[in-house]
């Protein structure tokens, strides 16, 4: 996958040194030099809401009194005295994600900002559960960067779909009650991986209150670096995602030299704060991947998520087409006529949605 794939949704983009970094690092620089407090109080608010992001930030421009300045449509910075906020926002269809950072002199100067913009938003924001993708890739300059994307954990997988699994739900349920750090997918692209990957976070939002973060790559270089793995070790994320991972799986003897990186830290910290480690890879045949990192005890599970035979895309056609009160002959038709011997979620999903 190449880093300027977004496989998720709306993202928020955070290089090392924005305009915010540089006004806040300025302003502490200045303090540290004069031996003043500036900024001792942070807080961090994340929410979406069925808004337009031009909408939000105008409002929150104009009504919390606040100097208001906006270098692009994604990017707010509000500034007064003893308070400094900054703000992204991404959108996608039907909703929108912000986050706002924001920095005080006082605990009740903080909490006064942060209830005042909670307030503002609280008409339109959006309840339902969602997860956090922070996904991290090297810039030109090596440097790792991230952006974070924000997700509703709306997916709903049916068993049809997975037939190899026993039940989608109860799946997910016992890889996240398991001692077991890692799972690995396994199967061609369009198979339904992301899909699993996003119900999983999805069920981890859903038991921590509404929210979960996941540190995500797809980017081989990031990988090859320590930084990605010491930012998962010592940070709040739930789980660590790496999608594309066929370079990193294959067996050390084959002078694979940073699958170490992941057998370290699957059995360390992460394991015993009971986070989870997900890969999903297109190599075809279950000898691609190195023995140590499948073996039981650190592997919950190695799943071939593979294409469905017609017969079981019959089902679940017939499934999904009942859902939307369809037709589902003319689906099924249309992908035994494909003339292939087995067919991918996507080409199946397809099929489904040219019914309407």
């Amino acid at each position: 996958m190449s880093t300027d794939h977004k496989p998720y949704g709306a993202v928020f983009n955070h290089q090392l040194w924005d305009l915010s970094s540089l006004i806040l690092n300025a302003r502490l620089a200045d303090a540290l030099e004069r031996g003043v407090a500036r900024y001792p109080i942070h807080r961090s608010l994340r929410l979406a809401a069925r808004t337009q992001v031009d909408a939000m930030f105008d409002d929150l421009a104009t009504q919390l009194g606040l100097n208001a300045h906006r270098p692009n449509g994604r990017n707010l910075r509000l500034d007064g005295e003893g308070v400094f906020v900054d703000a992204h926002a991404g959108s996608k269809a039907d909703y929108c994600s912000f986050y706002f950072g924001i920095w005080a002199d006082s605990v009740e100067r903080a909490e006064a900002v942060l209830q005042a913009v909670q307030a503002r938003i609280e008409p339109v924001r959006i309840r339902e559960p969602m997860f956090s993708i922070d996904w991290n890739f090297l810039s030109g300059n090596g440097q790792l960067q991230s952006a974070s994307i924000e997700e509703l954990a709306d997916d709903v997988l049916l068993d049809e779909a997975y037939p190899d699994i026993g039940g989608v739900a109860g799946f997910i349920d016992r890889y996240l009650r398991a001692k077991e750090t890692v799972l690995v997918l396994q199967g061609r692209p369009g198979t339904g991986k992301t899909r699993l990957i996003r119900a999983i976070l999805g069920e981890i939002s859903r038991r921590n209150e509404g929210s979960a973060q996941a540190l995500y790559t797809g980017d081989k270089k990031a990988l090859e670096c320590d930084e990605i793995y010491v930012k998962f070790i010592t940070g709040d994320d739930h789980a660590f995602v790496v999608e594309d991972a066929d370079h990193l799986l294959r067996p050390r003897a084959e002078g694979n030299e940073h699958l170490h990186r992941f057998l370290a830290i699957a059995d360390g910290v992460v394991r015993a704060q009971g986070r989870k480690i997900i890969f999903s890879t297109n190599l075809p045949n279950v000898g691609d991947l190195d023995d140590a990192l499948v073996r039981p005890g650190r592997c919950f599970a190695h799943v071939d998520v593979r294409e469905l035979r017609l017969d079981e895309a019959a089902v679940l056609i017939r499934r999904l087409a009942d859902e939307r009160g369809l037709d589902a002959d003319a689906a099924i038709a249309a992908v035994a006529g494909s003339g292939n011997r087995s067919h991918s979620l996507a080409a199946i999903y397809q099929a489904v949605d040219r019914l309407k």
